[in-house]
């Protein structure tokens, strides 16, 4: 076969440093926008983007030349260096959590990513990143999975 070819859908998330909610609201359009663009540069196929004040989910399709650990890295590091420059004071938390998805889950997950602001006033992100470590069956220490 001369070329390769995959499907491998990431749900993405990642929280603010301390989880401090330092990503206004007029500034998250942007920002997200911004997480697009910078993907598609990397050539990331980027689905969908969203969160809230503390916190970033991303759903992107990993392309066959590049690892997780890269699109992560990018996103997150050329994000926060974009958030400085438009005047915050502003740093992701180390690490992140992502999680492959069927394709079959694509639309469910678009829709709960773009409804995060009405899913948080029911649940914390600390909530929901532990209920996502649990659905997607992560082992973790309770003591060290929020940093």
């Amino acid at each position: 076969m001369s070329h390769s070819y995959s499907q491998i859908l990431v749900h993405g998330t990642f929280s603010t440093e301390e989880r401090r909610n330092l990503i206004r609201e007029d500034m998250q359009p942007r920002l997200w926008a911004y997480m697009s663009a910078t993907a598609k540069k990397d050539g990331v196929r980027m689905i969908s983007v969203g969160g809230i004040a503390n916190h970033a989910h991303v759903l992107f399709a990993l392309p066959t030349t590049l690892t997780l650990a890269t699109v992560m890295r990018n996103l997150k590091s050329n994000s926060s260096r974009w958030m400085r420059e438009n005047g915050c004071k502003f740093s992701w938390q180390t690490g992140y959590g992502a999680f492959s998805i069927g394709y079959s889950q694509l639309n469910a997950v678009v829709s709960y990513i773009q409804r995060q602001p009405e899913h948080h006033k029911r649940r914390s992100f600390e909530q929901e990143f532990v209920a996502l470590l649990k659905k997607y069956g992560v082992d973790y220490d309770p003591k060290y999975v929020l940093g």
